[in-house]
């Protein structure tokens, strides 16, 4: 009994230390937003700037914020904002869905697109 008291409390200690990591991942994606912030607002009921509003993009399906002039090939990505995909895409915009308008290259740091991502997935 006393083993499985001992393995559940190294469970819960592994559990917050990696909900602090994801917070502090968040945090810093916060920063990493800055960049991305020249044309993306990041509030709830914001307009559209040159690139559509963040907030709330994941689990949005790509290409559906209303009132935004997509380009063709990003409305018809087909797909949804995953965070697997929106890393995928902010470190590589014209692979994941080639043709699209975003001018912006890509995020080369991997850590910082992931700090980004989990950023991203905290305005709900």
């Amino acid at each position: 009994m006393l083993r499985f008291v001992k393995s559940m409390a190294v469970v819960a200690v592994a559990g917050m230390l990696a909900s602090q990591a994801q917070a502090a991942d968040a945090e810093n994606g916060a920063t990493v937003f800055q960049r991305c912030a020249i044309c993306h607002s990041n509030t709830r009921g914001a307009g559209a700037r040159i690139g559509p509003n963040l907030f709330g993009v994941v689990g949005r399906k790509a290409g559906t914020m209303p009132d935004f002039p997509y380009s063709a090939a990003m409305k018809k990505a087909g797909f949804v904002w995953t965070p697997d995909k929106l890393m995928a895409y902010v470190q590589h915009p014209q692979q994941v869905v080639p043709g699209n308008r975003m001018a912006f290259a890509g995020i080369t740091s991997k850590k910082d697109a992931h700090e980004l991502v989990e950023y991203l997935a905290t305005l709900k």
